[in-house]
C-alpha cells in the first residue's frame, strides 16, 4: 500500500512540473528584432534566446555579442524561483536568477562574484509571438547601459 501512494504522489508532482513548464511562454526560440529594439553603447545585443524545458527546470542559450562586439554564447538552466544557479559562458556573470511575476512575465538578475551585474525583465506578449525584455546594468568596463530589446518568435 504504501508503494502505491508513493508511485502515485510521485506521478502527480511529475505531472503538475510538465504543466508548469509546458504553460510558459517563454518556451522556444526568440530573435532580435533589431529594427525595434533600443539598445544603448555598451550594452550586450544577444541576437538569439532559446528556452528549453530540462526536467522540471528551464535552460536558458543565449547567442550574441557582449558590450564590446565580442561572440558570446551563455547558458542558465535553473527554476522561476529567485534563487541563483550557475551561468558558463558569461564573462559578466557566474550566476543568475529568475522569478515568475506572471503568466507571460519573469524578472532576472545576473551576478559576478555576488554583485547584480545585469538585471531586468522578460514580458511575452498576450498572442505569444513576440517578447520585450528590458535591461539595465554594468558591463565588463564598468560603464552603466540600458537596452529595450524585442524579439520574434520562430
Amino acid at each position: 500500500m504504501k508503494v502505491r501512494s508513493i508511485l502515485t504522489s510521485l506521478a502527480v508532482f511529475l505531472g503538475a512540473a510538465a504543466l508548469a513548464l509546458a504553460a510558459d511562454s517563454n518556451l522556444g526560440t526568440w530573435k532580435l528584432n533589431e529594427a525595434k529594439s533600443k539598445i544603448g553603447a555598451g550594452a550586450p545585443k544577444p541576437s538569439t534566446v532559446v528556452y528549453s524545458a530540462v526536467g522540471d527546470m528551464v535552460k536558458v542559450t543565449v547567442d550574441g555579442v557582449d558590450g564590446e562586439g565580442k561572440a558570446v554564447h551563455s547558458e542558465w538552466t535553473g527554476k522561476y524561483d529567485g534563487k541563483d544557479y550557475a551561468v558558463t559562458g558569461d564573462a559578466n556573470a557566474d550566476m543568475g536568477w529568475y522569478k515568475r511575476v506572471d503568466a507571460n512575465t519573469v524578472e532576472f538578475a545576473r551576478k559576478k562574484g555576488g554583485k547584480v551585474m545585469t538585471s531586468g525583465k522578460v514580458v511575452v506578449s498576450a498572442d505569444g509571438k513576440s517578447r520585450t525584455v528590458t535591461i539595465g546594468g554594468t558591463n565588463a568596463k564598468g560603464e552603466k547601459f540600458t537596452a529595450t530589446s524585442y524579439y520574434d518568435k520562430q
